[in-house]
């Protein structure tokens, strides 16, 4: 038996239509103040605010059961919930007058609504200071319906039944000028200029009279308007023509459809932002009958638009001040809502004048998001998909003819970033001329984008024109940037000064600049749209790139460069490992804030897995500008933690690079760096023969320059070289060279890594004495340091030594607490080793299968093919000779593809 609700009058309570009594008053309070928050949780101490306003007596929370257990014997068990310290009551759908009046008002049924209205709500009870946080608001609802459904009824020309309406709500808010407006417009259009007059009379006195204050402008306008007895000027109708290839923007159409009284249309130029504005409005036109009107507002002042719209209002004598023409035009709109269109607003102080208010309905369009006008609907636009891309190239070019080159047709709107007017002028360039086949266009715009796309570069220029200088350079700047989402601070190395928000607000907000998001360091990151950056560097010349422009004449990139340089040394300063790092001393550095630097890599990881793909462009860039330290010193500055989460894709990328940079320069430090760091990748790979090249050739340039200690990193490659070639006597002769430098040269760092290295060493050989003495060493020298990764490292050694699985345990955590993946990997295999060894097979298996695991995902063939041998043993000691096949069969297929 469905029970309904209905509070917007005195509280009444039915079951199948018929009323179901409530006895006493506290349990309808109680009912009415669940039913204004349905379906939420009332706190027991604001039920008891209601019922007992003054003070609650001392048994409050018993009486409140007991008001509980009351409605739940008139109404059924089901309705009312305990929840916590609170009840809430659970009505179904259509169930309560108050949730369908709102419903009904968000769809647009406004006399349905209005309806459901039988007096003031809950008039037959006391009231509550709690219950008006939700009647007040509710009341601005239904004010909100009447005058909606007051317009309406002007615009079928229904003066009368709006006239009653208006006397209606009058007679609820007396002092509500615009409302007193409207009725003597309504009146007078009505062919009832007596009775305007009289209505302008009443209020005027009454204000006079109550307030002692006169009416305000626009009501002054309504009543000269009458007074010069001018006639209503005919329905102006200046929408521009519909465009009938208009395509895509489904979302964006749809909330346009909807009611509103501002919408501002935003996005970069070329985006189509007057095409939607005019495709929306002329799909509104039925709902405006008493006009449409256009204006073009560019740059032209509020007064010089207002004249305009009034004269298209058929206002023959303009008055002298922005505020009485604004004043005037609110009062025309206010007895017949139109649909009003602003093309191509500057800002916000240039719109509100030319606002209505009530009844009408606003579109503007400007390439500025506009935020400040209070409820307006925002719609921001981006490119077009690309299948509406396609669509809109189609319907202009020729369906069929896209359809059979389809390829070529998404290529061409690829290069038109999916801007509608860059699609569209593509499509005219194709339908003028039938005889190109869609690769000519192609290709043509592969070669000079701009030249072919005339519409656009004259958009683009325009805008563009409109920037500060300060904000034309960081444009042109993110361009050469390339496409990795920038952040923040990278505008204030453009600029070379701190605090640099004003300009990324502005390129923002005139939607130049996109912002895409947040990263996990909490920066927010920004892109220039692709032809956007593209115009931009053609309007900027060429920065001058190059050693000359070191120190205070750094030009814009380069000084990026030195901010993304001296950013990665910091946080790469703050990871668990930065053995063999080396850098680039004459590379540019420019510098953070301090703050700013220290929050941006208080996680240093974090940071670098932020940056991960802007610093590998960065890397590029400097390398194609010829900044060749700058690119070897920020790709060195990034292998520590390429190092430590195994991004090998990315290493060798930037080192290729950087490498070449280095070698156009002349720079032999920078080239025997990335000549290493390729090695150390090479032998990660398992690529023996380059690492080998590599690691020589770069020892032997560091040992040219004098740099003992870099010849130092290039000899421990070579050592781990012949060791993972089965050479423990060479590897071991490479280590002590090693050894002898770093002590020699006071690195401490180096001396623990080769005597770690050297128990490895030994222990692979057998000599289990040295070991131990070389790994004991190691290990000092790592907890003297606090190299807690060092220490992971030994502790697996040490494992190995002493066949003790705390060692190795210990080397885990180590190295899952540090984020390095590659490393526990080896650790999880030897644990599995040690346990598979005392007959724990399924742990150990479980180990075994996660290493493999991550060195596949890695890349790590000479670790895989380990685990995978070490898989194949476990099943044939477990009597599972088929699976123990497969395994140690595909084990001996991956040792037979490592190098040599």
């Amino acid at each position: 038996m469905p029970v309904t609700f209905h509070v917007l009058g005195p509280l009444e309570v039915r079951r199948d239509g018929r009323p179901v009594r409530i006895s006493g008053r506290k349990p309808r309070m109680l009912l009415a103040t669940l039913l204004l928050d349905a379906g939420r949780v009332v706190g027991a101490d604001r039920l008891a605010e209601v019922l007992w306003p003054h003070r609650p007596p001392r048994s409050a929370q018993a009486n409140l059961r007991t008001y509980v257990s009351s409605l739940r014997a008139d109404l059924g068990p089901s309705l009312l919930r305990a929840d916590g310290a609170g009840y809430a009551i659970d009505v179904g759908d259509g169930a309560l007058d108050l949730l369908e009046f709102e419903a009904m008002v968000d769809r647009g049924e406004f006399a349905e609504a209005l309806a459901l209205w039988r007096g003031a709500p809950l008039s037959d009870l006391p009231g509550s200071p709690v219950w008006d946080r939700r009647l007040e608001p509710l009341d601005q609802v239904r004010l909100r319906a009447a005058e909606a459904l007051i317009d309406r009824r002007i615009q079928r020309g229904d003066h009368d039944g709006a006239v009653s309406e208006l006397r209606g709500l009058l007679a609820e808010h007396p002092y509500r000028e615009d409302l007193w407006g409207r009725l003597v417009l309504t009146l007078h259009s009505g062919g009832r200029k007596a009775e305007a007059l009289r209505a302008y009379a009443t209020v005027r006195a009454q204000l006079v009279d109550e307030l002692g204050v006169e009416p305000g402008a626009d009501l002054r306008g309504a009543y000269e308007l009458i007074l010069a007895d001018e006639a209503l000027p005919a329905v102006p109708r200046q929408l521009p023509p519909r465009l009938p290839d208009f395509t895509g923007r489904t979302g964006e159409v749809a909330a346009l459809s909807r009611p509103f009284s501002v919408a501002v249309i935003s996005g970069p130029p070329g985006a189509g932002k007057s095409a939607l504005a005019v495709h929306a409005a002329h799909a509104l036109c039925g709902a405006y009958p008493s006009g449409q009107l256009h204006l073009e507002v560019g740059s032209r002042e509020p007064g010089d638009l207002l004249a305009e719209a009034l004269r298209g209002l058929g206002v023959p004598g303009v008055p002298p001040t922005v505020g009485e023409r604004s004043a005037l035009f609110r009062s025309l709109l206010a007895g017949r809502p139109m649909l009003v269109l602003l093309d191509d607003a500057r800002d916000a102080d240039q719109v509100r004048p030319l606002l209505p208010g009530n009844g009408s309905a606003v579109i503007v369009t400007s390439r500025r998001r506009i935020t400040e006008l209070p409820g307006a609907v925002l719609v921001q636009l981006g490119p077009l998909a690309p299948d509406e891309a396609l669509s809109l190239l189609g319907s202009i070019a020729g369906g069929d003819r896209v359809a059979r080159e389809r390829e070529a047709a998404l290529s061409i709107v690829a290069a038109c970033g999916g801007l509608p007017l860059a699609v569209r002028n593509a499509g005219t360039r194709l339908a003028a001329r039938p005889g190109w086949s869609l690769s000519v266009l192609r290709q043509r715009l592969e070669d000079d984008w701009l030249g072919e796309l005339r519409d656009v570069r004259a958009s683009f220029d325009d805008g563009y024109a409109r920037l500060p200088g300060e904000a034309a350079r960081t444009l042109a700047t993110f361009g050469l940037l390339g496409a990795s989402a920038q952040p923040g601070w990278v505008v204030d190395a453009v600029l070379g000064r701190h605090g640099a928000d004003d300009v990324t607000d502005l390129l923002v907000d005139v939607s130049l600049l996109d912002l895409v998001g947040t990263d996990a360091v909490g920066q927010p990151r920004y892109r220039v749209p692709d032809l956007i950056g593209r115009h931009a560097l053609e309007r900027v010349p060429a920065f001058p790139l190059g050693r000359e422009s070191a120190g205070p004449r750094l030009d814009a990139v380069a000084r990026v460069l030195a901010a993304w340089t001296a950013t990665a040394e910091h946080a790469m300063a703050r990871l668990p490992t930065t053995v063999f790092s080396l850098t680039a001393a004459r590379a540019p550095r420019w510098r953070l804030p301090d703050r700013t630097l220290d929050r941006l890599t208080s996680d240093p990881v974090a940071w670098f897995e932020a940056e991960h793909e802007a610093l590998a462009g960065a890397v590029e860039v400097a390398a194609g500008a010829g900044l060749a330290e700058s690119a070897w010193g920020l790709a060195a500055a990034m292998v520590p933690y390429l190092d430590l989460h195994c991004h090998l894709g990315t290493w060798r990328r930037t080192h290729t690079s950087a490498l070449a940079a280095a070698r156009a320069a002349g720079d032999r430090y920078g080239e025997a760096a990335m000549l290493r760091g390729l090695a150390q990748v090479g032998l990660y790979q398992d690529r023996y023969e380059e690492a080998a090249e590599g690691f020589t050739r770069s020892r032997r340039i560091f040992a040219d320059l004098g740099d003992r200690r870099a010849e130092a990193t290039s000899i421990c490659g070579l050592g781990a070289v012949s060791q993972f070639r089965g050479r423990t006597a060479h590897s071991l002769g490479h280590f002590r060279d090693a050894l002898s430098i770093f002590v020699s040269t006071g690195d401490r760092h180096g001396e623990a890594f080769a005597r770690q290295a050297i128990g490895r060493a030994c222990l692979k050989s057998g000599d289990l004495e040295q070991a131990s003495e070389s790994l004991g060493q190691a290990m000092r020298l790592a907890q003297e340091l606090g190299d807690a990764h060092r220490e992971g490292c030994v502790c697996l050694q040490m494992g190995h030594l002493h066949q003790a699985m705390s060692f190795h345990q210990h080397a885990l955590e180590i190295f899952e607490s540090l984020g390095d993946r590659h490393c526990g990997a080896y650790a999880l295999q030897s644990l599995a080793g040690l346990q598979a060894a005392r007959g724990d097979l399924a742990r150990a298996s479980t180990g075994l299968e996660r290493s493999l695991e991550i060195f596949q995902e890695l890349g790590d063939l000479s670790g895989a093919a380990s685990s995978t041998q070490l898989l194949g043993e476990l099943y044939r000691s477990a009597g599972r000779t088929g699976l123990a096949r497969t395994y140690l069969s595909h084990a001996s297929a991956l040792r037979r593809n490592l190098p040599v």
